[in-house]
């Protein structure tokens, strides 16, 4: 008997054929009863799975015997090789094999379909025990489908001009559009033309016609990072025409280049089906309301999320603010100072802030008129900033009037953080030596004092104020404490001019100190305030160095307001006293002093004038009786 598998290349002139799988080592044995046992012997061949399994069924069908069921068969193929099969038959090249392969792909088959099984004979396996299977083979199939149109997508890059790092980088960020691409290109098979064409050739197709490349081209063009390009082209949901339209939109309301990805991006999801027309009619409405058009590119950089909204909800929320008594110029400068007053906080978190600031003691006007001033104030929280400041200002002695000064006189006081800038601040000023009773008046009397940095303005300040102007360190918080503006004061343009000039007019270094100590603000003043001051004392008024010495605040007071005026009453009535009574007093104090002193004088001139004359009625006397007792004698 000849058994022969041509096949696979199988003559057996023998009585049996033995077959092994070399995976399970399962052994097949044909017997021929015309043949001796003693010629019976196993001959060994190993077989792949495949043919091992088709062999067991020809010779079990030809024999007779009932074929078994499916779930008795062994698997034809195992999970390994599926997968094998299945990349060979999905993938976009065709892969290196080895001689010998039953694989082997002609490089005449393009598609490589003439040398592999088909895909159906994958999925043969029985619905109880393979359906897992089955869903992982599909998954697969899946996946290694949209590698292929990942590898088809960069290859359009590449022939786009972009370099391969760009490339990968875009891929590896639109996954939803490549799936986009997939699903479009399976589609397209349903079509005539292209039932016969190759998935690579029709997502070629689908990538041409979205015109994708020119367009990331052109966005790259207007300074969008890839990250953003890749956002949006997920964002556009098939529709790319609708990025290029949206874009050229936001140039005519003047949005520059480098803010065209971050507009489109937090302008919300469904920003690009938007027409432009509702866009225009939200343009047209705040620049009726005092937003000028040239301002609107920017406003909508700084907050995309207005043009997320309705007509509608845009004019309540422009109506929210009108209400509180600003004017369309007011209202135009604050939404440009702070673009997100407008549209990126809810109308119930607004209402809150507004009531919290009212408890201050403001009216709704008076908090209208702050916001236009600060409109950051809507940023802060209140329960994260405002309350924990409120209640570490009260902790100095800062009652709720003081609050409101505070606020109305710098509301960026209540926008900064409290733990990371007001604290070490306060604490500074504790180490030099000022009184926790007096910080609180500190901090009411120039609350911008908190918005200065501590190691760039205010330390510097006392540095000089203690090496340079001659303030003695157990007087130095009380020279802060009394005259807070001084921190606020330029090292170099102010305070350094002002000490040399006081130096060169013969004051020591110490003497200084000590003027400053008594009057801080001796330091604030320009030198051409000062200058003819000075003049005026030394050369009209005729008075020594040691009196402005002795009354540094004689800077303070109006040359030809109170300085000439006074000096010329003293003059007049020939008095003369010291620059503190002089110039320290109000109008009605200073007319009481010079009468009082005038009265004195004349009651001392009088009872001069009295007694001289009394002096002058007994030597007269004296003389008359001297003459009469002569003349009798």
């Amino acid at each position: 008997m000849l058994f022969s598998c041509q096949k696979y290349n199988l003559h057996l002139p023998c009585s049996s054929v033995i077959l092994q799988n070399p995976t399970t080592s399962t052994v097949v044995k044909c017997q021929n009863p015309n043949v001796p046992n003693e010629q019976q012997h196993a001959i060994l061949r190993k077989h792949n799975s495949k043919s091992t399994s088709f062999l067991l069924h020809h010779i079990s069908h030809k024999d007779g015997v009932e074929n078994p069921k499916p779930s008795e068969l062994q698997d034809p193929m195992p999970h390994e090789e599926k997968v094998k099969v299945l990349e060979l038959s999905l993938v976009r090249k065709r892969t290196p094999q080895f001689p010998g392969s039953i694989y082997a792909q002609s490089p005449s088959d393009t598609d490589v379909g003439s040398s592999l099984p088909p895909l159906r004979t994958l999925f043969q396996s029985s619905a109880n025990n393979h359906d897992k299977e089955d869903e992982e083979m599909l998954m697969r199939a899946l996946e290694i489908r949209r590698k292929v149109t990942e590898e088809v997508f960069k290859e359009a890059l590449r022939k786009g001009k972009f370099g391969i790092t760009y490339t990968t980088n875009v891929v590896n960020r639109i996954p939803a559009f490549i799936d986009h691409i997939m699903i479009e290109a399976a589609n397209l098979k349903r079509l005539p033309q292209y039932s016969s064409s190759t998935f690579n050739l029709r997502a070629k197709t689908v990538i041409d016609d979205s015109q994708v490349v020119p367009l990331i081209r052109w966005l790259k063009h207007h300074a969008i990072s890839y990250p953003r390009i890749a956002k949006l082209i997920v964002m556009s949901r098939g529709k790319l025409e609708s990025i290029r339209s949206f874009v050229e939109w936001l140039k005519s309301v003047h949005v520059k280049g480098e803010f065209l990805g971050v507009v489109m991006l937090n302008a919300g999801d469904n920003i690009l089906q938007c027409s432009h027309e509702e866009l225009d009619e939200i343009v047209r409405y705040l620049e009726s309301n005092g937003v000028r058009r040239d301002w609107m590119g920017y406003v909508i950089s700084r907050c995309p999320q207005l043009l997320s909204y309705t007509l509608e909800e845009v004019k309540i929320r422009v109506q929210f603010y009108l209400d509180m008594g600003l004017n369309e110029k007011d209202f135009g400068t604050m939404v440009f100072d702070f673009p997100k007053v407008l549209g990126y906080y809810s109308l119930e978190e607004m209402n809150l802030k507004v009531n919290y600031l009212k408890e201050f003691g403001l009216q709704r006007k008076d908090v209208g008129k702050l916001l236009a001033f600060r409109p950051q104030l809507m940023a802060c929280s209140i329960d994260e900033q405002w309350k924990p400041l409120v209640k570490y200002l009260y902790y100095y002695g800062i009652t709720r009037d003081g609050m409101r000064r505070m606020l109305t006189i710098k509301p960026m006081v209540f926008c900064i953080d409290l733990q990371m800038t007001i604290v070490p601040k306060v604490k500074f000023l504790q180490d030099i030596g000022v009184r926790n009773d007096a910080i609180g008046n500190m901090l009411v009397k120039f609350p911008t004092l908190l918005t200065y940095s501590l190691h760039k303005k205010i330390r510097p300040v006392v540095i000089f104020l203690m090496t340079k102007a001659g303030v003695s360190e157990k007087d130095i918080g009380k020279v802060i404490a009394l005259g807070p503006e001084l921190l606020g004061c330029h090292i170099v343009h102010k305070l350094e001019v002002n000490v040399k000039y006081f130096l060169s007019l013969g004051i020591r270094l110490k003497q200084l100190g000590e003027m400053i100590a008594d009057f801080p603000m001796l330091l604030r003043y320009n030198i051409d305030v000062l200058r003819p001051k000075y003049s005026y004392l030394r050369k009209t008024m005729v008075r020594p160095l040691e009196d402005i010495i002795e009354f540094p605040r004689f800077f303070s007071y109006s040359l030809d307001g109170r300085i000439i005026p006074r000096h010329k009453v003293l003059v007049e009535n020939q008095i003369n006293v010291k620059l503190r009574y002089m110039l320290a007093s109000s109008n009605e104090e200073f007319n009481k002093m010079v009468k009082s002193i005038i009265k004195k004088r004349q009651r001392f001139e009088s009872a001069v004038m009295n007694e001289d004359t009394t002096q002058h009625h007994s030597v007269v006397t004296r003389d008359i009786t001297t003459r009469d007792a002569n003349n009798s004698n």
